[in-house]
């Protein structure tokens, strides 16, 4: 059994996959893919407006990391520079990892989480990540129509989003899928994933992709600003294929 980080010895699933990836990036896909692989999630969305098989996220997790945004002067949409975990924060991440410890292999998945990951780390170094990226245009369509988000904004917290994930996959690799990708492709670059996570997956032959689940696929082709457009070349050249 893995313990977590800590003065105190606590119990914690001997194994936990972080899923990465900027909202609206095929990230509630790829959870859903990897919870029919075996990975356990605790209690998730199955079912929301805009994720018609839920986003696959669990609630505690959301409200642990807007918590810790808000204290830093920030939100989803409004990433802060850096996020200090307060005390009680740490504690209540320690304890949320103890109520899966049963779990020998448990993963969660919230985009906020590239925003606040530093507080992870300190209290589960042992932390695995699979990241999922999609083209920053459908990604813009996608929150115009979820958030009546403007395209440069969705565009800057698309950057924001992904370069901390470069960031992090530079400490150390890890695989990332793009969501741009056919479902045939994503099949086989999921399976590439879980070899490299070492996860066996089950033999049940159900798949969690839809193509319905991608939407928001007559995205703008309008040019992308410079960094942008660079950042995505970057994280294609680095994606499973």
């Amino acid at each position: 059994m893995s313990q977590i980080s800590n003065n105190d010895v606590r119990p914690a699933p001997a194994r936990i996959i972080c899923i990465l990836g900027m909202h609206r990036s095929g990230t509630s896909c790829l959870t859903g893919s990897l919870q029919n692989a075996g990975i356990a999630l605790g209690d998730i969305h199955t079912w929301n407006p805009y994720n018609k098989k839920g986003n696959r996220e669990n609630q505690r997790f959301v409200d642990l990391h807007d918590s810790i945004l808000e204290h830093n002067g920030g939100a989803w949409d409004e990433p802060p520079a850096s996020s200090v975990w307060r005390s009680e924060e740490k504690q209540a991440g320690r304890e949320l990892l103890e109520s899966y410890a049963e779990y020998p292999l448990f993963g969660f998945k919230d985009p906020r989480v590239l925003l606040v990951l530093e507080g992870w780390k300190q209290l589960y170094p042992d932390m695995e990540y699979i990241g999922s990226f999609r083209h920053p245009n459908a990604v813009a369509e996608s929150l115009r129509v979820r958030s009546d988000m403007p395209r440069n904004r969705a565009l800057k917290l698309w950057y924001v989003y992904n370069k901390r994930m470069l960031q992090e996959y530079k400490k150390g690799p890890f695989p990332i899928l793009c969501f741009d990708d056919s479902e045939e492709n994503f099949h086989a670059n999921l399976n590439r994933a879980l070899d490299i996570l070492g996860v066996l997956p089950k033999e049940s032959g159900e798949k969690f992709w839809e193509e319905r689940l991608r939407g928001s696929q007559n995205a703008s082709q309008e040019k992308l600003p410079w960094r942008i457009g660079r950042l995505y070349r970057k994280l294609r050249s680095l994606a499973l294929r």
